[in-house]
């Protein structure tokens, strides 16, 4: 396999990762052969999917206009961000409130090099390589401690990251650690994955699919998803179907969302912490 001249040289190309599969199925350029094998793989077995994403990510959208409008959320921390091209954070946000400040999380190298060429211009952004399963450690780091202000509100972006951790792994942790550090009026956005509802056979195949790529998805229920959030405030209308939450206007959301493969919430610091 060639390796493309943007690549780095410490990276195995011939590995798929989810940040690069997730590319690959939102239309982007930043993956490799192998990522789009699994990817097409996963489309066979599951063909909407690449639909599901797109509304995965016109989720982050929404949740981001709200965050920085209604809000008045100006600083993000996007964990398992992937590759910030078409709809990233730091352009809606900054569309907004131009002194947004961002920090993209990935433990994908590749994908943290190429935020980092991409955010090239952009002053108020950077990106780090990290484990979002320790939120210390990267709140702590000095590319964030540097970009963002953690005595004031943040915003952190945990879209479509979750179910590639399995329940081994401690989840919740993740949540705790965050409601812990996190200053008063921080928020939360996630989007997971979910079987609710849903015909089993495709969604078998596409999990099958991932878990030989070493990405392997962990579908949850809504009392899963609702346990992750315990301790934390929900903002309404609560967790729903991700295109059911806050759904911009003139946008039908018919009966069919109420089996959309996948629960969004956005959660605020609670106040009893």
């Amino acid at each position: 396999m060639d390796r493309p001249s943007w690549a780095p040289p410490d990276v195995d190309i011939e590995r798929p990762t989810a940040s690069r599969i997730y590319d690959y199925m939102l239309g982007g350029s930043y993956n490799f052969a192998a990522d789009r094998e699994v990817a097409e793989k996963a489309i066979a077995a599951m063909p909407e999917l690449p639909t599901v994403l797109r509304a995965n990510r016109a989720f982050l959208g929404r949740a981001v206009r709200w965050l920085a409008g209604d809000a008045g959320v100006t600083q993000f921390l996007d964990l398992g961000s992937g590759i910030p091209t078409v709809g990233n954070v730091h352009d809606i946000a900054g569309r907004i409130h131009p002194e947004t400040r961002v920090v993209y999380v990935d433990i994908d190298p590749i994908a943290v090099a190429h935020s980092l060429a991409i955010l090239r211009e952009h002053p108020n952004a950077t990106a780090i390589q990290a484990d979002l399963r320790d939120p210390r450690a990267i709140l702590a780091d000095p590319a964030v401690t540097a970009t963002l202000d953690l005595r004031q509100p943040v915003a952190v972006l945990l879209v479509a990251a979750l179910h590639f951790l399995p329940d081994s792994e401690h989840p919740a942790d993740v949540f705790v650690r965050l409601r812990e550090a996190l200053p008063p009026g921080s928020y939360v956005a996630i989007s997971h994955a979910t079987e609710d509802g849903q015909p089993l056979a495709g969604q078998r195949d596409a999990q099958d699919v991932y878990a030989r790529s070493n990405n392997a998805v962990v579908m949850r229920t809504y009392a899963e998803i609702a346990a992750l959030l315990d301790g934390w405030d929900l903002v309404p209308p609560g967790i729903v179907r991700c295109p059911a939450w806050h759904p911009d206007p003139g946008d039908e959301v018919g009966p069919e969302a109420s089996t959309f493969p996948g629960y969004a919430a956005v959660a605020r610091v609670g106040t009893s912490r």
